[in-house]
């Protein structure tokens, strides 16, 4: 087996495939678990007990409104959640998963082959500081990201491997991430991220200071009692424009249960269904 690959948060609804029961899917109970996002007919290996991703990536995915034929690219594609989200709900994207860690990235083509979707989702080692060297400039028409959202030596340290590499700076800082995502993007072309709130300050900063326009904003909150903890934003390069902040995103109603909202995203019918 090779090295695990972590995501981003905790366990997302879905189904834990019991590997006694079925899989189609190689993997080492032991030490990877394998979860099914029936929504989008995916199966995702995960590691059993280093970093795992959360409801972030649908949301974001979702947030960025796909086009048809869009070329995408996923900063810090951990095990290639983002990737296989939009090739399942755009079928004719293509997508650029890249990631830092090696044994991350290995992960992330696992699932992609898995997956059945190695034709339109290419997994790519590199640092976020190195991809100048890697790509040519306004390669994409859409940049996504998941960045890690602390900063170095804040927050609690796990000990579980690969987690904070998942979720503190390391190499990368948000300058880095939005100026990688300001070469890769096309002129006109649209850079979403999810991030942190405690960030977002920084982040319309920075925005402005590598010239690009802060389009959209939405707050996600896990409930309408709850201070927002994560918020979505679009940005564009290459042209100006008025601020729109969306209504809020509540991840859980008032009785405790998924929003109907978020339902609707984890379940949405897709394409490939849809045809």
């Amino acid at each position: 087996m090779s090295e695990l690959c972590g995501g981003r948060g905790g366990i997302v609804p879905g189904r834990v495939v019991d590997p006694v029961v079925e899989s189609s899917i190689p993997f080492c109970a032991e030490t990877e678990t394998l979860d099914e996002l029936t929504g989008y007919r995916l199966r995702i290996v995960q590691p059993r007990h280093g970093y795992r991703f959360s409801v972030d990536p649908l949301l974001l995915v979702d947030f960025a409104r796909l086009r048809e034929g869009d070329r995408v690219a996923d900063l810090g594609t951990g095990c290639g959640v983002i990737p296989l989200l939009v090739a399942r709900s755009e079928p004719a994207a293509r997508v650029t998963g890249i990631e830092l860690q090696e044994g991350m990235a290995a992960l992330a083509r696992r699932n992609v082959e898995a997956n059945g979707l190695a034709d339109r989702i290419d997994i790519v080692d590199g640092d976020v500081i190195s991809l100048k060297e890697r790509f040519a400039v306004s390669s994409f028409d859409l940049v996504l990201s998941n960045p890690p959202y602390r900063r170095p030596g804040t927050g609690k340290v796990s000990p579980r491997a690969g987690r904070d590499l998942a979720r503190h700076e390391t190499t990368a800082t948000l300058a880095d991430f939005l100026s990688a995502a300001k070469f890769l993007v096309k002129e006109n072309g649209r850079i979403c991220f999810i991030y942190h709130t405690s960030r977002l300050p920084e982040v319309m900063v920075e925005a402005a200071r590598q010239k690009l326009a802060v389009l959209r904003l939405r707050m996600v909150y896990g409930t309408a009692k709850m201070a927002a903890r994560m918020f979505l934003v679009e940005l564009m390069k290459g042209r100006a424009g008025e601020l729109q902040v969306e209504p809020p995103l509540f991840v859980r109603g008032e009785d405790g249960g998924y929003s109907e909202e978020k339902l609707r995203i984890y379940r949405k019918e897709t394409a490939i269904e849809r045809g």
